[in-house]
């Protein structure tokens, strides 16, 4: 951008033409210290938990990661959730990836579902992926779907087929599946 006959010339040697010059360039690109800080990317917070001592009554919503201690009666939407070995939810769980390990009354919603050893679920699992290990309580449907966190209708009448009216009675049918297992 600039000459030497400009930089060698005792006018422009002092400076005082070329700061404004320079300032204005950099002004005008956005190259200031502040873009710079913006643009970068944001670290991811750390997961929020909720201790054993704790107990909500009411819906749980966030876009970041939750890990559940206490009890929450309500429905659950994260990222990821995790459930405690001690940890009881009474409601809908619906996550990207969802690891069990404590107690769930309620149906479970999740691209990747995980129930651990420990783990007791009483309700309905709608998954795209699921891994059960040996020692996990389940009482309820599993359902396979491409969408699982959408709760409309299109995408659960697919893979039911025929049995779409049966869809409405699961929540009957694990209390009455719970006594002969009992």
């Amino acid at each position: 951008m600039f000459s030497k006959s400009k930089i060698n010339e005792p006018s422009a040697a002092s400076g005082d033409t070329l700061k404004p010059t320079s300032a204005a360039d950099s002004s005008a690109t956005g190259n200031t210290g502040a873009d710079f800080k913006s643009a970068a990317p944001k670290a991811k917070p750390p997961a929020s938990t909720l201790s054993a001592d704790l107990t909500i009554t009411g819906n749980l919503k966030t876009s970041g990661d939750i890990n559940i201690e206490g009890t929450v009666e309500g429905d659950i939407r994260a990222h990821l959730l995790t459930i405690g070995e001690g940890a009881t939810v009474r409601g809908e769980c619906i996550a990207d990836d969802v690891v069990v390990n404590g107690r769930i009354v309620g149906t479970v919603r999740g691209l990747k579902v995980r129930l651990t050893s420990s783990a007791r679920v009483e309700g309905d699992i709608i998954h795209k992926t699921i891994a059960i290990e040996s020692g996990a309580h389940f009482e309820g449907s599993v359902q396979r779907q491409e969408d699982p966190l959408n709760a409309g209708g299109a995408g659960r009448s697919k893979p039911a087929g025929g049995t779409t009216p049966a869809a409405p009675a699961a929540p009957s049918a694990p209390a009455a599946k719970a006594d002969p297992k009992t």
